[in-house]
């Protein structure tokens, strides 16, 4: 199951960096999984979670969904992800419960808008950035300040 979680959120495509907590990674893969992804639309390239299911049960679907989704972002902040990309996941979640919580149109919102399946994405890309700008600080020499000297351009 596992593989096929991975292969289900396709979104991020790097590599997870090593100092991220691979178990966390996986728990959040699964959450949005089974929220957003579980069955697919016979048909269709289409996949529907549990998100929508439960949001059609008036109010307790919603809160109990957008529980789910809070996991994800606490998960997300724990792992060190920066407060920009926690603010951006926090307002997909806010869409995703205010968009759900309509009657009749809420179900079919939830079916399209895969919050947990983005967060994931925006989590996982924020930490390797991190990691990649970490590793370019590494890489300078103890006396550079990463000023090559001053830009001169010649305006004709």
């Amino acid at each position: 199951m596992k593989r096929d979680i991975a292969d289900e959120l396709d979104g991020y495509g790097g590599e997870i960096p090593e100092s991220v907590d691979r178990a966390a990674v996986e728990r959040m893969r699964t959450v949005a999984y089974v929220f957003d992804d579980l069955v697919g639309i016979p048909g269709t390239n289409s996949r529907v979670g549990l998100d929508p299911i439960l949001g059609s049960i008036p109010v307790v679907g919603d809160v109990v969904s957008a529980a789910f989704s809070l996991y994800i972002v606490a998960e997300s902040a724990r792992l060190g992800v920066s407060y920009k990309t926690l603010l951006a996941m926090l307002a997909n979640v806010v869409i995703d419960t205010a968009g759900g919580a309509i009657p009749y149109v809420g179900t079919l919102f939830d079916s399209v808008w895969k919050a947990n399946k983005w967060n994931i994405e925006m989590a996982l890309s924020d930490l390797t950035d991190e990691l990649d700008f970490e590793d370019e600080l590494a890489g300078m020499d103890e006396g550079d300040d990463g000023d090559d000297g001053p830009v001169i351009i010649d305006v004709e």
